[in-house]
């Protein structure tokens, strides 16, 4: 057990509408922060060295949401005309701290466009537009948007109630799960809702924005907790084969 405050890194959640980051990186950094992790903003402006240098001081990873979509060329498709303008310094700063997350073992928590970075990454692919009759863009102002079913084998969210009621602010969604990723969450309508990485390292990525529900959802809170939780404990991999002979 540590006493010290796990430090999270946290990129800006876009590069062009600094409205949008001044009204949401803090609520993330505020829902960290609650759990007792110290939320470190990722410009996006910065070189990626700067930004190497940066997540090499934090412990975990949380990849937030965006108004943009990822480039649908990295799945191998064109853009569908409903498709958002790419955030290509987003895109380079995501993969950087994927990086780093996948390779030191790094607690990682992804929302929303985050979870669609983490499954691109990944190799899978996106549905680039939902067209259902359940409203997935409903919008931060509506805190339960639709159910969700919680996979009971799921080891990130299985003592969690299997339905939940959550927020909704996305017109895209996992189509193939990436590589080494599972369902473990759908909405009725069957669109992906949550997903993660059997093992040992903390990896879950949620469709809906459990930052923005946190004053007053358990199930938000409990996804926050436990995601700092993971960073306090985790350690650094490299000192365990140090003795040859």
């Amino acid at each position: 057990m540590t006493c010290q405050s796990p430090r999270i890194a946290i990129p800006e959640p876009n590069s062009t509408q600094a409205d949008y980051n001044q009204r949401s990186w803090p609520q993330y950094a505020k829902a960290v922060e609650a759990c007792g992790g110290t939320a470190v903003r990722v410009l996006l402006s910065e070189s990626p060295a700067s930004v190497a240098r940066l997540v090499a001081s934090c412990s975990g990873v949380l990849l937030p949401g965006s108004p943009a979509d990822l480039n649908p060329q990295k799945y191998g498709q064109e853009a569908a005309p409903e498709c958002a303008p790419a955030d290509a310094s987003r895109e380079a700063v995501d993969e950087l701290l994927l990086q780093d997350a996948f390779n030191l073992r790094k607690p990682l928590l992804c929302i929303c466009y985050g979870t669609q970075s983490l499954n691109v990454w990944k190799g899978g692919s996106l549905v680039q537009h939902l067209n259902t009759a359940i409203n997935h863009k409903a919008g931060r102002e509506v805190t339960e948007a639709h159910g969700v079913a919680v996979a009971p084998n799921s080891q990130r969210l299985a003592h969690f109630p299997h339905s939940i009621t959550v927020n909704s602010s996305h017109h895209q969604a996992i189509a193939v799960p990436g590589d080494g990723l599972r369902v473990i969450a759908t909405a009725p309508d069957g669109t992906t809702e949550a997903v993660e990485q059997p093992g040992e390292q903390y990896v879950l990525g949620v469709q809906w924005h459990p930052e923005r529900t946190f004053d007053v959802n358990a199930v938000s809170q409990a996804i926050f907790r436990e995601f700092v939780t993971a960073a306090a404990e985790w350690k650094p991999r490299e000192v365990r084969e140090s003795v040859a002979g």
